[in-house]
């Protein structure tokens, strides 16, 4: 753990890493749905589910810093059980109001409804000749169009649609964000797919979807400020998530060459492997300072977007690359499928796209500082 951590994080960190070893080895990731409830249950009694949740729904509202050992200490640990232990974030619908959020929030904050965000618009030949739009039909919006990746949507309750509302009379028009719950007449799912992290996706149809006006989270005009909204948080957890897969993937190799080896001599004498396995450290040590410095930064009140961006370039592409040495120095058991080395490298390669490719996050930093000088080094 980096330097000037307080105690209370410690504690916290030593918290979270004693549940997850007290809960059953299930073998793989496959989490029985009772099981996943059961985990979901220890941590409520544990008092860990509400602490990234806001503080004015009823949750601990963990501080940035909080955050960042609470998502790096789950990432070390390697558990199938990452997904049950914090309870959801409310997302946009914290942001809504009236009956929507009466129906929605109280669910989704005890996980018991969760939502999926449809942001992405196809592209190519087939893509629909204008982005998802919606037209204004008395207190309703029609919603046509499509999207093309939509993480979790087959599971969804409800999905939090992007789409440009067209404009009548005075009335505002624009982008907005727009909850559509699931089982809408005219949304349809034309194709279920699987990534290379074994991530699940739906691409979405929109065949004029009657939606209420009211289910607009925030106004007409504002919704890719909304979209993006969370956008910063979500890449200094990516960020968290990163150096906790390095610890872990560091921590493993260690284990491999200092064991004895059919030679009967460990792989760690051998000058090249030291050499290898000296660049997961080195790598791992600098993506922490990286994270924590950065974490202080936003704990602070700072603006610190740009170094949150760079934060995030760094870590994924840092923990590519260790996990792609890990696989080298373990050699060819590595390659199977299920072993853990295995699995990681293919989780690893997609959080590089997640919350912003790196090559466009890194536009975004230049930006930042050639055109507003923000961002320290």
């Amino acid at each position: 753990m980096p330097e000037t951590v307080p105690p209370d994080l410690l504690d916290l960190r030593s918290r979270i890493q004693s549940f997850l070893a007290a809960l059953p080895d299930v073998g793989n990731d496959d989490v029985p749905a009772d099981l996943a409830e059961e985990v979901r249950a220890r941590s409520r009694e544990a008092a860990l589910f509400t602490l990234l949740q806001p503080r004015s729904l009823g949750g601990d509202e963990a501080g940035p810093l909080a955050r960042v050992v609470a998502w790096e200490a789950l990432a070390a640990a390697n558990s199938p059980y990452a997904h049950f232990v914090f309870g959801p974030r409310p997302g946009i619908v914290a942001r809504a109001e009236g009956p929507l959020r009466d129906r929605l929030l109280p669910a989704v904050l005890a996980g018991e409804k969760r939502g999926s965000f449809a942001f992405t618009e196809p592209s190519g030949p087939d893509a629909p000749p204008r982005p998802t739009w919606a037209r204004r039909d008395g207190d309703d919006l029609l919603v046509t169009g499509r999207k093309s990746y939509v993480s979790g949507g087959a599971t969804a309750d409800f999905y939090g649609v992007l789409v440009n509302v067209d404009p009548e009379g005075d009335r505002p028009a624009g982008p907005a964000m727009l909850v559509i719950e699931a089982g809408t007449p005219g949304v349809t799912m034309d194709r279920r797919f699987s990534s290379l992290d074994g991530g699940h996706h739906v691409s979405l149809v929109f065949e004029e979807a009657r939606v209420p006006a009211a289910n607009v989270i925030g106004r007409v005009g504002d919704g890719m400020r909304g979209a993006l909204g969370n956008i910063t948080d979500e890449r200094l957890e990516l960020s968290a998530t990163s150096c906790g897969i390095a610890m872990w993937t560091t921590e493993f190799v260690t284990a491999h060459v200092t064991a004895t080896h059919p030679s009967g001599n460990r792989l760690g004498d051998r000058e090249g492997v030291r050499l290898r396995y000296s660049d997961l450290r080195i790598e791992t040590y600098a993506a922490r300072a990286m994270l924590y410095r950065t974490a202080r930064m936003v704990e602070s009140g700072a603006d610190a977007m740009n170094e949150i961006m760079a934060t995030k370039v760094f870590t994924c592409e840092a923990v590519n690359r260790i996990v792609d040495t890990a696989v080298q120095l373990v050699g060819g058991n590595a390659l199977i499928s299920g072993h853990p080395l295995e699995k990681l490298y293919r989780r690893v390669r997609s959080l590089r796209l997640a919350g912003g490719a790196t090559d466009v996050l890194r536009l975004n930093i230049a930006r930042g500082r050639i055109e507003f000088e923000s961002g320290t080094l």
